[in-house]
């Protein structure tokens, strides 16, 4: 048995898994596990810790590698864990060297545990050319790591240090060989992707990459953008989407409230009236784009009244997919301090967001029905339309390609086609 690596968390951990893959299977290493971790919550953490449990009581005589932000910001937790045979930093995981000694390691039986250093000593980002992407339809290419930003309920900077970029050549040329392998949609990845390019010569901001894409790899199908900063949107991104089809009509935003004063508290960039002005700016060149968001839940002081406004905030920038976080104190960050909310009012404003965004969901399927969508089939008979709403054929067709369908129907979560 090779290398089985279990992830947790973002699209930048999905693509950060391929290399791992790759390079401890170069190194040797079989009959291994390396788990992925995410640290964005308390929640994350726990599933972690869970899944390693289970994987022991399931693979007795397999390693196990753990690793991913959890790892980093937490090490001392999974150390500490029987489970665990080697616990290794964010830094660690995508270096062929630490899986040579990794697997070294193992074959000795002497080394220290864990191999987790400074990731804030880190200055800057590879391009990791994966070729290819194991049981996946689309590629996730990184063009982007760490956050230079500090909101005070995110541990995620601490996991992975501070903003670096990948080079726009080495990222077009990332992308030219995945288009090669026969991927007609890519996903640009990041942790502050609306970051990129702030510590490359010239400062490129991110609209330019995407144009410089779209440009050099025409036969590229479908380029996509993972989560966004919408205050920090330059004007050749927002232009991008007016003028190339072939940029997904599709945005998730990193938005965590609705309230000005909870906003601030969280020491976001932007206000409420920022980001009812960016959707509407963006439906304007392109009326069929949809927006998801992340929402917070309860977060420390927030009243009933400020609830209320990120409520009405899903329908006034028209929001369609939802990701709500309650809120989980992440020790170390400055709204850990913070005055906190009962975990009750936290879990029942958590499920009225989730209700509120079922309704938005529904209405945005509902207005699907009739409409002419492409559609990248995941499998024989599920896929993703352009604006990554699910789509259920009745007809099979080959996972990878895209297929022109007319929307019939829906269940209240996905779309059907003829």
């Amino acid at each position: 048995m090779s290398v089985d690596v279990v992830t947790f968390g973002c699209r930048l951990n999905a693509a950060e898994s391929e290399v791992i893959r790759r390079e401890a299977e170069r190194a040797g290493l079989t009959d291994t596990v390396v788990v992925n971790t995410c640290a964005v919550t308390a929640e994350a953490v726990r599933q972690a810790r869970q899944a390693i449990r289970a994987l022991r009581r399931a693979r007795p005589q397999t390693k196990i590698v753990v690793t991913g932000c959890a790892a980093q910001t937490e090490p001392q937790t999974f150390t500490a864990m029987p489970e665990a045979d080697r616990v290794l930093g964010n830094s660690e995981k995508l270096s062929a060297a630490m899986w040579r000694q990794t697997r070294s390691a193992f074959d000795v039986g002497s080394s220290p545990k864990a191999v987790v250093n400074d990731i804030m000593a880190i200055r800057h980002t590879a391009a990791h050319l994966v070729e290819g992407f194991s049981r996946r339809c689309r590629a996730f290419v990184q063009v982007q790591n760490g956050c230079d930003h500090r909101c005070t309920f995110c541990i995620i900077p601490y996991g992975r240090g501070n903003s670096r970029s990948v080079p726009m050549g080495a990222v077009v040329a990332d992308i030219e060989r995945l288009v090669a392998n026969n991927f007609s949609e890519v996903v640009l990845t990041g942790v502050d992707l609306t970051g990129y390019g702030a510590d490359l010569p010239g400062a490129p901001k991110l609209g330019t990459l995407v144009k410089q894409i779209l440009k050099h790899v025409p036969e590229l199908s479908r380029l996509r953008l993972s989560s966004i900063d919408s205050v920090e949107a330059d004007r050749d991104l927002i232009d991008a989407f007016g003028e190339h089809d072939r940029l997904m009509p599709h945005l998730h935003l990193s938005l965590q409230a609705g309230d000005d004063m909870i906003l601030k508290r969280m020491k976001r960039r932007h206000a409420r009236n920022d980001a009812i002005a960016f959707c509407r700016q963006l439906r304007g060149l392109r009326p069929d784009i949809v927006f998801g968001a992340d929402m917070i839940a309860g977060f420390p002081t927030e009243t009933e009244e400020m609830f209320s406004r990120s409520l009405d905030l899903i329908e006034e920038c028209g929001l369609t997919h939802l990701h709500v976080f309650p809120f989980s104190p992440r020790p170390g960050t400055p709204a850990a301090r913070m005055p906190q909310l009962d975990r009750r009012t936290i879990k029942e404003r958590a499920q009225r967001l989730r209700t509120r965004g079922a309704l938005a969901l529904r209405r945005h399927l509902d207005a699907e029905v009739g409409a002419r969508r492409r559609v990248l089939l995941e499998s024989e008979s599920l896929g993703r339309s352009e604006q990554f709403t699910p789509v259920k054929l009745a007809r099979l067709a080959a996972p990878g390609t895209i297929v022109d369908v007319k929307i019939e129907g829906h269940d209240g979560k996905r779309l059907f086609a003829a």
